[in-house]
């Protein structure tokens, strides 16, 4: 199997592109480390976060733990469910993490209900913590995409445009990502038969590491909790609807054709815009009251 990535219009041929390496017999897939490493410096800059804004580190941390075993429960149970045509005949493998599919979707929702249950525990304002723990989010997904890129998955139709991306037609994990259109298009590089395509990950990844420096920038100036959490789903369900718009691995709605992630994205936006604006809207009012 070849294990090269191209990207040809910008001149940058990757070989020996592996999916992971071996410690005696056994096989750490890149996928896996990429998620850990931004899990450990999501949580390092929520920890130095939360200080600046005068929470307890301890205590804190104590979140970020139970929130991330909640998170990628939340992740696989979502994917389980939206790809329950394979799973219900293969139950088993529902467990076999390992195989691959986790719904970052899944994990967001699942960790946003975590952390409101655990603030009611600890009598902490919702808002303000999320407004912390949403850059550990954020971090987490700007790393976790390059995952994908390992994996040859979550990449986008056909394109020849700047940014194509070749990938080995025998590397790609799952062939039924394959488009009639990309097999109609194949390019062939000394005797092997490449797709092309738009590097989705990619996208996603610099999409939010733009969102990331503009919260960085504007989150001292915020007039009211919960202006980085309203940012997060205004600004990256966004990008996320143009996105999965563009991928082939579309998880849809059960009897539909509606990919499941674009409509999840699109109530993101429609409900952060909601909250943005009411909550400008009442601080405007409360700085208008005389004193």
């Amino acid at each position: 199997m070849n294990t090269s990535i191209i990207f040809p219009n910008l001149h940058i041929t990757l070989d020996n592109v592996g999916k992971g390496f071996y410690i005696g017999s056994f096989f750490i897939a890149f996928y896996g480390v990429i998620i850990a490493i931004g899990m450990l410096i999501g949580v390092s800059f929520i920890l130095k976060e939360a200080k600046r804004v005068g929470f307890d580190e301890d205590q804190f941390l104590d979140i970020c733990i139970i929130t991330i075993v909640v998170g990628v429960l939340g992740a696989r149970l979502y994917y389980v469910a939206f790809a329950w045509e394979y799973y219900k005949d293969n139950p088993i493998d529902a467990l076999n993490i390992r195989q691959g599919g986790l719904a970052i979707y899944g994990g967001v929702l699942a960790g946003i209900a975590c952390v409101y249950v655990l603030c009611k525990m600890k009598k902490f304002k919702f808002l303000k913590v999320v407004d912390v723990a949403i850059f550990g989010v954020i971090i987490g997904q700007i790393c976790g995409r390059w995952g994908n890129f390992f994996n040859r998955e979550v990449f986008g139709q056909y394109t020849d445009g700047l940014f194509a991306m070749l990938l080995p037609l025998d590397a790609i994990r799952s062939q039924s990502d394959v488009t009639a259109e990309m097999l109609a298009n194949l390019v062939q590089i000394d005797g092997v038969s490449y797709i092309s395509v738009h590097p989705t990950f990619l996208y996603e990844s610099l999409w939010n590491l733009g969102l990331l420096i503009f919260l960085l920038l504007t989150r001292k100036k915020k007039k009211f909790d919960g202006y980085v959490f309203f940012t997060y789903l205004i600004v990256y369900g966004a990008g996320r609807f143009w996105i999965e718009g563009v991928r082939t691995d579309q998880l849809k709605l059960w009897g539909t054709s509606l990919p499941v992630s674009q409509l999840v994205a699109a109530i993101m936006i429609v409900i952060g815009a909601g909250l943005m604006f009411y909550n400008y809207k009442s601080n405007s009012e409360n700085y208008s009251l005389p004193n």
